[in-house]
């Protein structure tokens, strides 16, 4: 029987998605169940990851019933996911212990600045290659186990399971049977070795963790497990593919070779780049983290993150009024033909990568009395390429990994001003995805080439579709002005 489809998982921040591609990675269908953010205290954040299971399978189940498709057309099931957020649960009854800590949940900070302290940031960046940060699972998995009365005697007697949300995912899918994650999911809780590629043990008793809760880590090109048939559809069907979301979108985005680079623009941006087979040490401000794992072996990446890039244009449209949708931004910033010195600098959480200044606070400099609104949406979006710019240069210059080209995805890529900006500022083609749900597509690949839907990763490239490819237009001297003055900008805000 030829399977016609891939039914694909996207379980992010705010929502769980569910999708169905065929053969040609066309998006068939998809539905999206939103779930609760919960906020019991300052700088906590959770998800009740039940409600999250729940609407995946509803999900999965209208997705099916709306497209009039038959279950045995179906040749696997897809998960990308929201990375770092993470759960304990108790294996033998399958109820979380207590709600999962989401990717920006704080709770893990006291213990992160207790570690630096010590001085055991240089260990965990040698096996790791993160920082240590509240971000990453370890800490947020360390105050559930030390916050949740008997977890840590169940632990030691066996009795609990951890994992990210793929993780949990399949384990209710499989009914309880397979417990696994992948590379990329695993390289994100500073917990996992990316030079040996297993669970760290020196790192599982510094967070105070147990051996036996951890999942086995598999490349993303195999079967994970199957689907218990008394949980969804009455039949069993292959899980595969399982991915974080940002190492999604580079797949999806078929960034296969060293040098090639993905830029997700969203609320705040993602920027890797594919780095080879060998985890090179990442220049200061960046994370080497694994791309993915297929083929029995794992691409690497450098990676930086970056706080805030399209709120910028919400922040101009809710607060300040400048504007009344983010679509009018283009030919706003189009009508003039510079920010006539104009900058803003849009810390207004802080600066992320490369800076990781917490301190440094948002402004707008070189404003004179012929400054219009224009200038100031113009510099707004410029600063979204001038952030992206400080990562690609880091990446090259210090890195020593040639860019190639960087392909792009994500809703702020729709505006042309905005791209084409981008590409001027890096000397370099940027290439702009056709497909908006390049992070289930990814996922929907890899479990393509693990059931066989697809044979190789060149009828995977024949599935690629571009939008527009972006082509510099400034020269090197312009370039090197405008941006000489962002980096002036950025100082100011760090004083």
């Amino acid at each position: 029987m030829i399977r016609k489809y891939i039914l694909a998982i996207d379980q992010s921040t705010s929502a769980s998605k569910v999708m169905l591609f065929d053969r040609k990675a066309g998006l068939v269908n998809r539905v999206s169940l939103p779930h609760q953010q919960f906020y019991p205290q300052q700088g906590f954040v959770e998800h009740d990851s039940e409600e999250i299971f729940t609407n995946v399978v509803e999900g999965m189940r209208q997705v099916v019933r709306d497209s009039s498709i038959k279950i045995d057309d179906i040749a696997g099931i897809a998960i990308t996911n929201q990375r770092e957020t993470s759960l304990i649960w108790d294996k033998t009854s399958g109820k979380p212990i207590a709600r999962a800590a989401v990717w920006q949940c704080q709770r893990g900070a006291e213990y992160c600045d207790q570690l630096k302290a010590e001085g055991n940031e240089p260990l965990v960046r040698d096996k790791t290659g993160m920082i240590i940060d509240p971000y990453f699972s370890a800490s947020k998995l360390r105050w559930i186990i030390s916050n949740t009365p008997g977890a840590r005697e169940k632990a030691k007697k066996g009795d609990l399971l951890l994992g990210t949300m793929d993780c949990w995912l399949l384990w209710k899918l499989s009914g309880g049977k397979v417990h696994a994650t992948d590379h990329s999911n695993a390289c994100r809780t500073l917990l996992f070795n990316i030079k040996t590629l297993n669970w760290d043990e020196e790192l599982i008793r510094i967070f105070g963790l147990e051996s036996g809760m951890f999942p086995q880590v598999r490349f993303s090109d195999e079967i994970f497990g199957f689907t218990d048939p008394s949980v969804v559809f009455g039949k069993s069907l292959p899980v595969a593919g399982l991915t974080g979301d940002s190492h999604a979108a580079l797949f999806g985005q078929n960034c296969f070779l060293p040098g090639m680079a993905k830029a997700t623009y969203g609320t705040g941006s993602s920027i890797m780049m594919n780095i080879g087979n060998v985890p090179l040490a990442a220049p200061p401000g960046l994370v080497t983290s694994v791309g993915f794992g297929r083929d029995s072996k794992v691409d690497y990446v450098f990676e930086g993150n970056i706080h805030c890039t399209g709120d910028t244009i919400n922040w101009m449209k809710n607060e300040l009024q400048l504007i009344s949708s983010a679509s009018e931004t283009e030919a706003l910033a189009a009508s003039v033909g510079s920010t006539n010195g104009t900058y803003l600098v849009p810390a207004f959480v802080g600066l992320g990568a490369p800076y990781w200044d917490n301190s440094a606070r948002a402004s707008i400099t070189g404003i004179n009395r012929d400054t219009t609104k224009a200038h100031i949406v113009r510099a707004a979006l410029e600063s979204i390429a001038y952030q992206v710019k400080d990562l690609i240069d880091l990446m090259i210059t210090e890195g020593g990994i040639q860019l190639k080209e960087l392909r792009v995805d994500g809703g702020p890529t729709r505006n042309d001003f905005l791209m084409q900006f981008q590409c001027d500022m890096l000397g370099r083609e940027v290439i702009r995805s056709a497909i908006e749900e390049v992070s289930a597509l990814g996922a929907t690949f890899l479990a393509g080439l693990a059931t066989g839907f697809w044979k190789n990763l060149d009828e995977i490239r024949a599935l690629y579709r571009s939008d527009r490819t972006f082509s510099p237009h400034k020269t090197p001297e312009e370039t090197i002005e405008l941006y000489s003055g962002w980096k002036k900008a950025v100082e100011k805000t760090r004083l």
